[in-house]
């Protein structure tokens, strides 16, 4: 099964947009290699409303998020994760409309830090964010008239979580599932095992419509979801090939399944690598070598 992503989307930066009934879309303009146009935000209600993923730290999205919020009171902040492009704006959110913060812990442990040899990424995660309140999956409240649900869908990050809103299969899918591109797993918060796990559990859903963290709307969900799955396995079987033929590291893996890639996604690729060769690991299938002074590598159990 292919996977077929969507690269059309216009952001339209600075105003709010109807992204379903009871919910409008605010993207910043924060745009760049992983976050596409820029970080979504959410205003979902009525005659109240909740925030999802305020977004990064920037006057002009704060403007734009209070406009679209309109006076109307704003009842909580929702974080799907606390990757500071969905975060960093909070405090200020927190000060100009007083509502408490609500987003969860992590799902799983990450499993220890990045060894010497593996690539790295910028630190993402929002570490001194303080919650008024903790979710847990299943949680539910009723926000401006609509029903908000999280679910736990840890992979992307430890602490992730989607929100179904009203009863209508609408979908917040944060960066775990979006149309423009593959989600970057990245260890030690990411897990490739939980992420699987994730997409096992929005299968079982019967969602009409994501609004993803990024990008826009996943309108054939279930087809898509499957679609991942497929792309994810196929990944897994390139990277026991290239270990079959001789490949060790994550820089040998990299350059020959990721051809002609962005060299500003080299490193982001290596962490999904590193996700699934950690996975391969925990069932088996590979063993991991860690020589001092030299590269992380595996090879075939």
């Amino acid at each position: 099964m292919s996977l077929d992503l969507d690269r059309h989307f216009e952001p339209a930066h600075g105003r709010s947009v109807c992204a379903a009934p009871g919910i409008l879309r605010v993207t910043a303009a924060n745009g760049g290699p992983f976050t596409f146009h820029g970080t979504n935000s959410y205003v979902v209600g009525e005659d109240a409303v909740a925030i999802v993923d305020p977004g990064p730290e920037d006057a002009a999205h704060l403007e734009a998020l209070l406009s679209a919020v309109g006076g109307r009171r704003v009842e909580a902040i929702l974080l799907t994760h606390t990757h500071r492009d969905h975060t960093a704006l909070v405090p200020r959110l927190r000060a100009a409309t007083g509502a408490p913060v609500l987003g969860a812990r992590a799902f799983h442990a990450p499993q220890g830090e990045i060894v010497d040899g593996a690539p790295s990424l910028d630190a993402a995660l929002d570490r001194g964010l303080v919650f008024d309140a903790e979710l847990s999956d299943g949680w539910t409240a009723r926000f401006g008239g609509l029903d908000i649900c999280a679910i736990a869908t840890p992979g992307h990050a430890a602490d992730h979580v989607a929100f179904a809103v009203g009863g209508e299969g609408v979908l917040l899918s944060g960066d775990h599932v979006m149309a423009w591109s593959t989600s970057v797993v990245a260890p030690p918060d990411g897990s490739m095992q939980a992420y699987m796990a994730s997409l096992d559990t929005l299968l079982a859903r019967s969602d009409s419509l994501y609004l993803p963290g990024h990008g826009g709307p996943v309108r054939r969900p279930s087809a898509f979801v499957r679609g991942l799955r497929a792309h994810r396995r196929m990944r897994e079987a390139a990277i026991l090939e290239r270990l079959s033929a001789g490949d060790r590291t994550l820089a040998q893996i990299v350059a020959a399944i990721y051809r002609g890639l962005d060299p500003n996604l080299v490193g982001a690729a290596g962490l999904s690598v590193l996700a699934h060769l950690s996975d391969l690991e925990a069932r088996g299938r590979v063993l991991r070598r860690d020589p001092p002074g030299g590269p992380l590598s595996f090879e075939p159990a």
